[in-house]
């Protein structure tokens, strides 16, 4: 097992990998910014090292320093946690070039998936369904443009290639519509962008946010853990997420698993990863792999026993799967409420010291924060500063100790967005389970 690791993170993340450290009776060196000093993670963790700064440029994104903290404090590894580098395949690359563990994929893999196009097409050769689509820029014939849009079945949108910020985008519900889309879509790339090149997908009206954790030992042995859902957004930020993804059923669940756990032997996947789909008439496709561990995954570590992060460690030390994929079950409901200290109603952030804090408890209840009485929360990072999982025998229940608990959380002196998970999980739609990504931007007039 690994001697020593350097936590590259702050916050919640850092102190759920020092407790997966200390049950593997690994040291634990914690890295943090100045304003950082009073987290709990560092005044628990056997070595600490200050890395800078208050702003992340200069502190948890400086990676001569993060190295330099593995190398005088004698770690072996280091954990990027999630969101900083934890993707930064040359953070990845230079962390094993100088001699260090990186816990986490190989910084090639970690390239390949981050990469649209690349991810695509590996995903493809591994069977992983995709979003139908034109798999490149569209040419000037009608007649051929007309095929395929048939072929991939209406609705499509036609996107530009080098667009963002949701312009260069035109969805088509009618071949009647679809030349004249594709040509004004092509002049307003070229005004936006300056390149007119424009490709075409199937265009999904009521998605769900449905994805699939594996975890793989990068010698070609991998499982998956079952999916998650992941809908109600706001801005493309998840809320909410539960385990399991309600009305798919178990064999879908194993099939699917089946083609992400594939998929990672093919490319020789190490560690924890997360593949994303969009989910529409009982069908996946295919969007992103998030290359780390997410901050949902404690719904999937209540309704498997399977300590992820834990998991992590034991690849990173080379000693492979602890689990087959026939020791795999899935027990129950979980449900995960992300606690932000923001206004509930403007989102705007809402730093500042804690005056009071209450944790909920009582059966199935987990809270995974980094708070505590007088905690100053700063101004500087992501507004996360809790997560609230509920677990039950089903969905009702997971949902009614999690409201249960919400209701007995206390967090004084900042605003928080406990108000609003009280709507969300006494939503009657929300309730009946399968809202789409869009249901919560809705329902709040966004």
């Amino acid at each position: 097992m690994l001697d020593k690791v350097v936590i590259a993170n702050r916050g919640e993340i850092a102190l759920r990998i020092l407790r997966a450290c200390r049950e593997l009776d690994i040291k634990t060196v914690a890295v943090h910014s100045e304003a950082d000093r009073s987290l709990k993670h560092v005044l628990l963790a056997d070595e600490s090292v200050c890395i800078g700064p208050a702003p992340s440029v200069d502190s948890y994104l400086n990676v001569p320093v993060l190295i330099a903290a593995a190398e005088v404090t004698d770690a072996v590894a280091i954990h990027p946690g999630y969101g900083f580098l934890s993707e930064n395949a040359d953070f990845a690359e230079q962390v094993e070039k100088s001699g260090y563990i990186f816990i986490g994929p190989r910084a090639d893999t970690i390239r390949t998936m981050g990469d649209k196009v690349a991810a695509i097409r590996a995903m493809k050769e591994a069977g992983v369904p995709c979003v139908p689509g034109s798999d490149g820029p569209l040419g000037d014939e009608d007649e051929a443009n007309i095929k395929m849009a048939r072929s991939i079945g209406y609705p499509i949108i036609i996107k530009a290639a080098a667009g963002g910020g949701g312009r260069g985008m035109r969805v088509v519900h009618a071949e009647a519509n679809l030349l004249n889309a594709v040509a004004l879509t092509r002049t307003e790339a070229l005004t936006a962008f300056g390149d007119g090149t424009v490709y075409m997908e199937k265009f999904l009206e009521k998605p769900r946010h449905v994805e699939f954790q594996v975890i793989a030992d990068g010698e070609g042995g991998a499982i998956h853990l079952g999916e998650r859902d992941c809908s109600m957004q706001r801005r493309h930020q998840k809320v909410v997420e539960e385990a399991p993804a309600p009305g798919i059923s178990l064999e879908r669940r194993l099939e699917m698993g089946e083609r992400c756990a594939e998929a990672c032997r093919r490319i020789n996947y190490r560690g924890a990863g997360t593949f994303e789909f969009l989910y529409e008439n009982d069908e996946f496709y295919f969007i992103e792999m998030n290359t780390r561990v997410q901050v949902e995954h404690p719904v999937t570590e209540m309704v498997t026993g399977v300590d992820i992060v834990k998991e992590q460690l034991r690849i990173a030390a080379g000693e492979g799967l602890t689990y087959k994929q026939e020791d795999i079950s899935w027990t129950g409901h979980a449900v995960e409420c992300r606690i932000n200290a923001e206004d509930p109603v403007n989102f705007l952030p809402s730093p500042g010291p804690i005056t009071q804090y209450h944790a909920p408890g009582g059966p199935g209840i987990r809270v995974d924060t980094h708070i505590y009485n007088g905690y100053n929360v700063p101004p500087y990072y992501d507004s996360m500063i809790a997560k609230l999982i509920a677990h039950g025998d089903d969905r009702a229940s997971a949902m009614a100790r999690m409201r249960g608990a919400l209701a007995e959380i206390v967090i004084d002196g900042i605003k928080t967005n406990i108000p609003l998970h009280q709507d969300i999980c006494s939503d009657a739609a929300f309730l009946a389970g399968g809202t789409d990504i869009h249901y919560l931007e809705k329902k709040l007039g966004l």
